[in-house]
């Protein structure tokens, strides 16, 4: 086989002779050839095909995680959230309950200072204004924080304690207050600060006539305008002009128990009036049938007058 070359610079023809058995080495030479680079190219497509697909599957597992990651941070942010409200619930109830406590303090703080007073002692002896009195060395080793549910309980227990105290006071207050009923209704001593007996209770002569008369009552004798004072608490249930008594003050005291005050030269109180004992009531004077500053005192039970004596001079409660 010849294979004819044709060249551009000399213009003259070249021919090369092959003979069969190289033409046949050549041809498969060539296939050789063409079957290696076939199989390069396919296995270079596969290489790029495989990691394109792991480059897409990397891909996709990034953003499975991303999103993970991201719904585990927004249920962490719904726990906080939960926690802050949790706690933010927990602090508006002690504040309710820490004012109430404080509302509670001084209620008994009021009662008590009554009850002081009441008892007259003196702020030396006890003193519900001031803070109780305590100390002691500072352990720090064995310091700790309280914990919500410890700071809870001990509310608990301090209301308890509050409420026991505040019903202790209140029975006190009751005891003392039915006391100074009982001494406030408790008739006993003179209806003058400065005077004397002029006239005593029982048969005596009339100061007008001579005659021998009933004296219903007791006389003090003292300077015009001088004070009467009620000789027990209670409620005015006269106040005004009575024939004979001349300007009057009826007082009754409960248990069916009154007092009058006559001849008065001026009335302090009026009907209804609630009047305690030792209280000025009305001014000496001689209103009606009398014949000089002085006031006709007398105690009546169940309506009917009594011997003033006893009660005048019995010791005061």
């Amino acid at each position: 086989m010849n294979i004819i070359f044709v060249s551009k610079r000399y213009g003259r023809p070249r021919s090369i002779e092959f003979s069969a058995r190289s033409l046949v080495l050549f041809a498969l030479l060539l296939l050789v050839l063409l079957a290696t680079g076939f199989f390069i190219g396919m296995n270079s497509y596969a290489f790029i095909e495989t990691d394109r697909s792991q480059e897409e599957l990397a891909g996709g597992s990034t953003h499975l995680a991303i999103q993970a990651w991201g719904k585990e941070l927004a249920e962490y942010r719904k726990s906080l959230q939960a926690i802050e409200s949790a706690t933010n619930g927990q602090i508006d109830a002690m504040t309710v309950r820490i004012g109430e406590i404080q509302a509670r303090m001084m209620r008994i703080e009021a009662l008590g200072q009554r009850l002081t007073a009441v008892a007259k002692l003196t702020k030396g002896e006890f003193d519900f204004e001031a803070a109780p009195a305590v100390g002691g060395p500072m352990d720090t080793q064995g310091e700790q924080t309280y914990a919500v549910t410890d700071l809870q309980s001990m509310m608990d227990v301090l209301e308890a304690q509050l409420d026991n105290r505040f019903q202790q006071l209140q029975l006190m207050d009751k005891i003392f207050a039915e006391q100074s009923a009982e001494q406030q209704l408790f008739i006993s001593g003179r209806p003058i600060k400065k005077g004397w007996m002029s006239s005593a209770y029982g048969y005596r002569a009339d100061p007008f006539n001579g005659k021998r008369t009933w004296h219903s009552g007791v006389d003090f004798a003292g300077k015009d305008n001088s004070d009467i004072v009620a000789v027990a608490g209670g409620v005015v249930t006269w106040s005004q002009k009575r024939h004979g008594y001349g300007n009057l003050i009826e007082i009754s005291h409960g248990g069916k128990i009154a007092t009058r005050y006559a001849h008065c030269k001026n009335l302090l109180v009026k009907v209804g009036d609630i009047v305690e004992k030792g209280q000025v009531i009305a001014k000496m004077g001689s209103t009606g049938r009398s014949t000089g500053p002085h006031v006709h005192f007398e105690v009546l039970v169940n309506g009917r007058s009594v011997n003033p004596r006893k009660y005048i001079y019995r010791a005061s409660r």
